[in-house]
């Protein structure tokens, strides 16, 4: 399971060094490759495999030099490998760079409808189709933000955007607002996909509202909303994907996930002697459970800070590996006791067994693990790239069938109605957990 990307775009004295930061902020949202587009009588783009500080050794940064710049950090979700972003490409005698956070549902039958009108693709990724869709609707119409209109007509799925070309650029969400997108205004504009990434540079900060685009250039800045339809934003941006420090339409992700812990704890108490969690992404779950149930709360398992996140990293083997790498038990808080261990969720088990085996070995008595998210049963089309359902150990049994897969005394999930709780909103695209998708994003 994987969805990560994030985007940044500015006009600002300085932005690609603003880029740069801006990236980094973001790092947590893809570690494969980096880049970053400045206009300067035309795109340069620099970008490569790796993180951020890998991508932009030396030199490399002092080569940008612009006041208008968009930026990506990429886990792929579909595509090669290879592929980085911002990639440039070209329709109707322009050339554009695109940065997209998000997956499009209808991009197979679209490219075959682009190429059957004359249009050659450079990319295997989605992302070139919004450019190329941008830029046949802007040779239509000569407008900037009818074209993207269209776009919003024609293109579905979950897109956050940043277009870069002749001299400007616009950014968009989708009209159903599934991936985040902050907008945040000081010595220039800025746009990033999680407010944190915003606050180095700006102070007035707001989430870009569903089916909004904003067309930037030297002269100025001009925003309008181009379509509108049910909100659905993923609910694992405030489960997992997001920054503790983010706050996405109007929720701060740590409060929704202390939440979530107070919640479960009351829906599945524990008799335990410890609260601990697994780190970083349990831990603000653990202290709402700890707080609510009364078991003392303890760091138990120690991450080593140098490995990456192991939900994003491409191939079992080495998700495994990293799991050895990555965490270790502290034997003296766990030995001779009943073990209560909060995760934010299960996907395939096998990291969540291994930890199980980890703390056994370190003399925990019982282990009673507890998850602040319902059970994962269903692919997600949206951007979170959960290709069949075999890969989810909780999509064709049951909790108990988990339970006995991990090796723990005993397992329970948090209920949906427990989660919309907790997030304190209604409006959640909750597909991969109750497989109801959104309409919108199949209305081809």
């Amino acid at each position: 399971m994987r969805e990560k990307c994030g985007i940044f775009a500015t006009v600002s004295e300085n932005a690609p060094k603003k880029a740069y930061y801006a990236l980094i902020a973001l790092q947590h949202r893809g570690q494969e490759s980096a880049g970053i587009s400045v206009w300067r009588q035309g795109i340069k783009t620099v970008a490569g495999r790796g993180l951020v500080s890998e991508v932009f050794r030396g030199k490399e940064l002092s080569k940008l030099k612009s006041r208008l710049a968009i930026a990506h950090v990429r886990y792929s979700t579909s595509g090669s490998l290879n592929e980085t972003q911002p990639l440039e490409t070209e329709c109707c005698g322009k050339t554009i760079a695109v940065a997209h956070n998000g997956t499009l549902t209808n991009f197979l039958p679209l490219r075959r409808h682009y190429e059957r009108l004359g249009v050659k693709f450079k990319h295997s990724v989605d992302s070139e189709l919004l450019g190329i869709s941008f830029l046949w609707h802007i040779n239509e119409t000569g407008d900037e933000f009818e074209a993207m209109r269209a776009v919003f007509n024609e293109v579905k799925g979950a897109y956050s955007v940043a277009l870069l070309f002749d001299g400007k650029i616009l950014v968009a969400r989708d009209p159903v607002g599934f991936r985040p997108l902050s907008y945040g205004t000081g010595d220039g504009h800025y746009f990033a996909s999680e407010d944190s990434a915003l606050r180095l540079f700006a102070e007035d900060v707001r989430d870009v509202r569903p089916g909004e685009a904003f067309l930037l250039s030297e002269g100025g800045v001009e925003s309008k909303v181009l379509a509108k339809e049910s909100h659905h934003h993923c609910v694992f941006e405030y489960i997992y994907f997001a920054r503790p420090d983010s706050t996405i339409d109007g929720v701060n992700v740590y409060t929704a996930r202390v939440r979530m812990g107070e919640e479960l704890a009351r829906e599945s108490p524990a008799d335990g002697d410890v609260v601990i969690a697994v780190p970083d992404s349990g831990r603000a779950a653990a202290l709402g459970f700890s707080r609510v149930s009364g078991i003392p709360y303890s760091e138990g398992l120690i991450k080593n800070r140098y490995i990456g996140r192991t939900f994003i990293t491409p191939g079992q083997f080495y998700r495994e590996l990293k799991v050895r790498l990555k965490l270790s038990p502290v034997k003296e808080v766990v030995e001779g006791k009943r073990v209560v261990l909060i995760d934010d969720s299960i996907v395939r088990g096998t990291t969540m067994k291994r930890i199980v085996a980890m703390l056994r070995k370190a003399g925990a008595k019982e282990v009673h693990v507890r998850i602040a998210s319902p059970p994962i049963r269903h692919p997600c089309y949206m951007g979170i790239d959960i290709p069949t359902r075999h890969e989810l150990i909780a999509a064709f049994g049951s909790v108990e069938n988990v339970r006995k897969a991990i090796g723990a005394d005993s397992l329970a999930y948090l209920s949906v109605e427990g989660l919309k709780r907790a997030v304190g909103r209604e409006d959640l695209c909750l597909a991969c957990l109750t497989g109801e998708y959104p309409e919108w994003a199949f209305r081809f």
